[in-house]
């Protein structure tokens, strides 16, 4: 019989209750203030319908649990995501569909198949398969040759060899999460701080480069951070913009190359060298198989669609489903595998997928727009407009003058819909465009 005692489980913190009752109560207020309390329309309306009441008080949970981390931030989008299927959807229950209200006044509700499908997002599927990618270049020791070859032109002067871990860790963290690339890199830097002598600075420089380069890196690509996602399924779905892995790359890499020689000479100026020679040594044991072929050239294929999709037509999240499909097919990767896919940041992302579509669906995005941005300017725009493209020559926006006896204001057009940018009160004079003429 054994005697092993159970530990308790730990309660939960008495500031995170605090927060919860808090985050609770905010959300409880937004769910039954009057509807008035949000304004009236031209009409003597309110100018929310209840259904948009309802996604208002559960984007203010959503943005206090997250803010506070209440609970872990996948558990949060979660949480969420059941809120908004049983209180906005078309699914949810029929006391809160059939409230006796007028159709107009309880809003569009959101169908229950499109947040559900939050979960399989095209840029979530692009997530899953540089995941499955990290994952595969880690079992076959992809990652540790790419280290040593990358390395080597750095050389053995302390200073370059900083440079050299900063630049590999930054192209690292471009295609594996930041945590895998710290690990990898650590195990290669701890051996080379032991030889070290302990009056060497330069130590804290080679520790500091790890974190400072796998933040900075994470912004070269689309899959290099979640916030990266989320940004990038924001202007797909709500501006309708596309921006393509090469696209993305095509601008952010030379910001990050900047940010790391920027990092390279602070960290060389607070953490000097005396030492005269660091040597790596990055040794792999593994012997090449055909599996290990197999990933080299699929990780190379999907990296090579992945920067030049402009020109195959063919986008990032469907050429993240060639590894998947490769990689399952021939068994570099098993059901064990699949259990280190980071799925914690899979669903916080769709989390915040399933919040913006509540947010279009309802039609809360265009009334806040008109709430904050009226629209009226005395008189209809005049011909005048001045476009602007993309580099492909869709319509990106367009701004276009009206004049009034009192003011001229600018109307900011995006993707073919009239967001007007006239502000009329004093609290918003700071942020606008127009002025009084």
């Amino acid at each position: 019989m054994s005697t092993e005692t159970v530990k308790p489980a730990a309660a939960f913190p008495v500031k995170k209750l605090i927060m919860l009752l808090f985050a609770i109560a905010v959300f409880l207020f937004f769910w039954f203030v009057p509807r008035s309390f949000y304004g009236f329309a031209e009409n003597g309306t309110p100018l929310l319908s209840i259904i948009e009441q309802r996604t208002v008080a559960i984007f203010a949970l959503a943005a206090l649990m997250w803010m506070f981390e209440i609970l872990p931030t996948w558990a949060t989008s979660v949480t969420i995501i059941v809120l908004l299927l049983f209180t906005i959807s078309d699914n949810c229950p029929l006391f809160l569909r059939n409230t006796g209200a007028d159709p107009a006044d309880m809003g569009t509700f959101v169908s229950y198949k499109a947040l559900l499908a939050a979960f399989a997002d095209p840029t979530i599927m692009l997530f899953l398969g540089g995941f499955l990618l990290a994952i595969a270049a880690t079992k076959v020791g992809l990652d540790v040759q790419l280290a040593r070859v990358l390395l080597k032109p750095f050389g053995t002067k302390p200073k370059y060899v900083l440079l050299g871990f900063l630049m590999v860790i930054g192209v690292f963290s471009m295609f594996m999460s930041n945590t895998a690339t710290a690990a990898m890199m650590l195990t290669f830097l701890a051996p080379v701080l032991k030889t070290l002598p302990a009056s060497e600075r330069g130590t804290a420089g080679l520790a500091l480069a790890i974190p400072v380069a796998a933040n900075l890196g994470g912004i070269g690509t689309p899959i290099g951070t979640p916030p990266n996602a989320i940004a990038l399924g924001y202007l797909t779905e709500t501006m309708h913009q596309s921006i393509g892995f090469g696209e993305w790359m095509l601008v952010m890499v030379p910001y990050v190359i900047v940010m790391l020689l920027f990092a390279w000479f602070l960290l060389l100026k607070l953490f000097p060298f005396t030492s005269d020679k660091i040597e790596l040594k990055i040794e792999n044991t593994r012997k090449p198989d055909t599996k290990t072929y197999i990933v080299w050239v699929t990780f190379a294929v999907t990296i090579l669609m992945w920067v030049f999709d402009r020109y195959t037509g063919v986008n990032a999240n469907v050429v993240a489903m060639i590894p998947v499909g490769v990689f399952c097919a021939t068994g570099v990767i098993t059901k064990e595998d699949l259990k280190n896919v980071e799925w914690s940041v899979l669903w916080m992302v769709a989390g915040g997928f399933a919040l913006g579509i509540a947010l279009n669906k309802t039609g809360l995005v265009q009334c806040d727009v008109q709430l904050h941005l009226p629209l009226s300017c005395g008189q209809p725009p005049s011909a005048y407009s001045q476009r602007s493209r993309s580099r492909n020559g869709r319509h990106a926006f367009a701004y276009r003058w009206c004049e009034s006896p009192s003011r001229r204001c600018c109307a900011l057009y995006l993707c073919g819909h009239a967001v007007p940018n006239q502000y009329t009160s004093e609290r918003h004079r700071s942020l606008d465009w127009s002025y009084q003429g």
